[in-house]
């Protein structure tokens, strides 16, 4: 067997050919993914806020009235409400009374 470098660099070349081929296309491919774990790891920090917000509204959320708890002081207001207006018609002799009294004094007093 004889060994022909013009028959072996042609072979050679293709081969490098093929190897320097393969090295562009898994460097294009493993920059996509870098870009891909870029982007994962963006989206993981944002899922990350997210859900400490979401966090802080629950928790803020548990302190507040629910609806029947709101319904109760609703009531409980105009029951209220109807108490002071009670209150007042009742006060409304009593302020003519004391208005009456003091007429009476300051009358009493320029004598």
């Amino acid at each position: 067997m004889n060994f022909d470098i013009a028959t072996a660099t042609p072979i050679v070349a293709f081969v490098l050919s093929l190897i320097a081929l393969g090295t562009q296309v898994r460097s294009i491919l493993s920059s996509g993914e870098k870009k891909l774990d870029e982007r994962l790891t963006k989206a993981e920090s944002k899922l990350v806020e997210y859900d400490r917000r979401v966090q802080t509204l629950e928790s803020e959320m548990r302190h507040m009235p629910d609806r029947d708890t709101a319904h109760r002081l609703e009531l409980t207001m105009e029951k209220i409400s109807g108490r002071l207006d009670t209150l007042d018609e009742r006060l409304k002799p009593i302020a003519a009374t004391s208005g009456r009294l003091q007429e009476f004094l300051l009358e009493q007093a320029q004598k």
